[in-house]
């Protein structure tokens, strides 16, 4: 099977990677506003709110920061093979892309002030918070699958 593009044949091994790790990114983002909600129930300062601030750490290090750089990575080579860049479902899809990693970005953040002690945000909010990755990741099948 000859695929076009400059991966070639590899092209199928980088999506199947690229799908791989959206699956770990998306398991990090449903996690860590999760992790925030029981968090936030612990008192500032507590044994518990000192084991929350740790795994958060480690739900950024070891999976989410990993697995948002190498999905951006594998993105980006199969944007560039398949010459997306000029079709609207694309642009929908990368904006989406963006905005998602924005949000990962304002997760980090949250995670930097839950362990300075402070917490800005009700558990609602949280909770509502915790849609947003949900919706992206519906939206961004869609874009992908159906081409609309």
């Amino acid at each position: 099977m000859e695929l076009a593009g400059f991966l070639g044949a590899t092209m199928l091994w980088v999506k199947a990677a690229h799908i791989i790790f959206v699956i770990f990114l998306m398991a990090g983002l449903f996690m860590m506003p999760r992790f925030f909600v029981y968090h936030h129930q612990t008192p500032v300062g507590s044994d518990e709110d000192k084991k929350w601030i740790e795994r958060e750490d480690r739900l950024r290090r070891i999976i989410l920061n990993p697995a948002l750089i190498i999905v951006w990575i594998f993105g980006l080579m199969l944007a560039f093979n398949g010459d997306y860049w000029r079709e609207g479902w694309f642009i929908a899809k990368l904006l989406l892309v963006i905005a998602l990693s924005g949000y990962h970005g304002w997760m980090i953040g949250y995670a930097k002030k839950l362990a300075r002690g402070l917490r800005p945000l009700t558990e609602k909010q949280l909770r509502l918070l915790n849609e947003v990755p949900g919706i992206a990741a519906a939206i961004i099948v869609i874009l992908v699958v159906v081409r609309p």
